[in-house]
């Protein structure tokens, strides 16, 4: 481990150039990659089915690698491939969601997408075998044994291997307008948790989670993930689950602040998003532009704030501190990114999708208003469910 500390001292790497398609041609669309995890329904009782690895095998003649395994017998996770298209990428989610709900159909059971179980669950969860997994419960105990939460993370390719940490630093900003768009977990246990994202705010127990720090360098996070091994705060560099986590084997970087959305069309709004906004930090690094610099405990309470609210009521400026509409944050956050959809042929999606959602709510809002219609948690589930896989 470095002797150098964790601060202004450490060296600085600059990005590696863009990509380009040729000589003065604009730079090759980023890829974009998606994994979304699901929860095991029980149709007749709504409660959770532990039966998430028989899933995966039942599925897996069909999805190969594309459909695993998670922590908890609960769970599922489906991935897609990269893709420069998202058009391709949207054909790919509602394919492998059709395949696995038809997967689940033939063990009685069905497949739900939401960040945390509406109805209740036992505890300690049952984990999934397997030596990592055995590990992590064995360390970490009822972090693990509390924990069933559905995310959808979003992988963006870069450049160069060493390009994910300085966009990390221009995407922190962004997390908490990010989490008020794709919230979708106002339930657990059976009761309204009063948050649009219940999962953000159980997630943050983690020792290693939510907004990363702003990394001097590569070699500065490179120290850092040593020290917090070192400190057996990790088991390895997959449990860094901070919300941006620069991969330590490809040149890409995982947005992971996002709830498991209750639809493809909210999966495919966040994926466009989340590749337009990484453009816009990739161009601002190569430019030589500074990222903002956030007090953390104001990006904290800004995070806090949206997991709160949702789009529904008020977020905070993480540059300013004031409180402002989350939907005016959100228009703000679509005009920055605007150059870069209209680059990846983007725009016309987001425009549309965005003004879709303002209007029927995020996954949030819906699951809430079919509570409404009967005051009932077990229509949450079945609205959950059909929304999963919509005909």
């Amino acid at each position: 481990m470095s002797s150098e500390p964790h601060g202004a001292s450490a060296p600085t790497d600059a990005p590696a150039p863009a990509r380009t398609l040729g000589s003065g041609q604009p730079p090759a669309p980023l890829t974009v990659g998606i994994e979304e995890e699901f929860l095991l329904i029980e149709p007749d009782s709504r409660a959770l089915s532990p039966r998430g690895p028989q899933l995966v095998g039942e599925a897996a003649g069909e999805l190969g690698d594309r459909v695993g395994t998670e922590l908890t017998r609960y769970q599922v996770e489906l991935r897609t491939d990269p893709h420069t298209c998202l058009k391709e990428a949207d054909d790919q989610i509602r394919s492998t969601r059709t395949a696995a709900a038809r997967a689940a159909a033939r063990l009685g059971l069905r497949i739900a997408s939401t960040g945390t179980p509406v109805l209740g669950q036992a505890a300690p969860v049952p984990i999934t075998p397997g030596a990592r997994y055995a590990r992590s419960a064995a360390h970490f105990r009822a972090l693990d044994e509390e924990q069933t939460a559905c995310a959808c993370h979003i992988h963006v390719g870069l450049p160069g291997p060493r390009d994910a940490v300085h966009v990390s630093n221009h995407l922190r900003p962004w997390l908490p307008v990010l989490t008020a768009l794709s919230a979708n977990s106002p339930f657990q246990g059976g009761r309204d948790t009063g948050y649009a994202s219940w999962r953000a705010i159980t997630w943050g127990r983690w020792p290693v989670a939510g907004p990363p720090p702003y990394f001097e360098s590569p070699a500065h996070f490179d120290d850092l993930v040593d020290t917090l091994l070192e400190a057996e705060a990790l088991i390895d560099r997959g449990g860094l689950y901070w919300d941006i986590r620069p991969s330590h084997h490809l040149p890409t970087v995982e947005i992971r602040v996002a709830d498991a959305a209750l639809t493809p069309d909210d999966t495919l709004l966040l994926a466009a998003v989340v590749r337009a906004l990484t453009a816009t930090a990739l161009t601002a690094c190569q430019a030589g532009e500074p990222a903002p610099r956030p007090a953390p405990e104001l990006l904290r309470a800004t995070c806090w704030r949206a997991a709160h609210d949702g789009l529904a009521g008020h977020g905070i400026d993480p540059l300013t501190g004031r409180l402002a509409f989350q939907t005016a944050l959100v228009e703000r956050l679509v005009h920055t990114i605007t150059p870069a959809l209209r680059r990846h042929e983007d725009l016309d999606l987001v425009r549309e999708r965005w003004q879709r959602l303002r209007t029927e709510g995020t996954g949030a809002d819906r699951q809430r208003a079919a509570c409404r219609d009967r005051s009932s948690t077990h229509d949450v589930v079945d609205y959950v469910i059909s929304a999963t896989c919509p005909s």
